[in-house]
């Protein structure tokens, strides 16, 4: 019997993405909390990446965020130190779209830049208006 294992959900990150690298061979592992909502309800996905997507994501992705993530479901397993068994649902990510602006970092820092970058409109209409046709 065939079976297919897929995810795909739009959804903003709860917290900043976390790096970190496996022991073995220093291999990047990047978690994301992804929000979803639905009818008033939300559900929070745990998003593993791997690799260079992990340190893409690490990089340019920050609370608030929204993102497209395509993966499979992984079940994992685990005993804590009280020999009591959890197991957890994540996805485990294929593929991973930043989606919309990324918020601003700092609210001075972006208005600034914006009157800049007004100000360079501006300049470049006036040498465009100068130019005969």
């Amino acid at each position: 019997m065939a079976s297919y294992n897929k995810v795909q959900l739009i959804g903003n990150l709860g917290r900043d993405p976390e790096l970190r690298h496996t022991t073995q061979n220093r291999t990047p592992v990047a978690t994301l909390s992804v929000a979803t909502t639905f009818q008033d309800a939300t559900e929070w996905h745990r998003v593993v990446v791997w690799d260079k997507l992990a340190e893409l994501c690490a990089l340019h992705l920050a609370k608030g965020r929204s993102v497209f993530v395509e993966g499979r479901l992984q079940t994992r397993t685990w005993e804590d130190a009280n020999k009591q068994r959890h197991s957890s649902v994540e996805i485990v990510a294929s593929t991973v779209q930043f989606l919309g602006a990324p918020p601003p970092k700092d609210v001075s820092a972006s208005s600034t830049a914006s009157a800049a970058s007004a100000a360079e409109m501006v300049r470049k209409a006036e040498a465009w208006a100068e130019i005969p046709f």
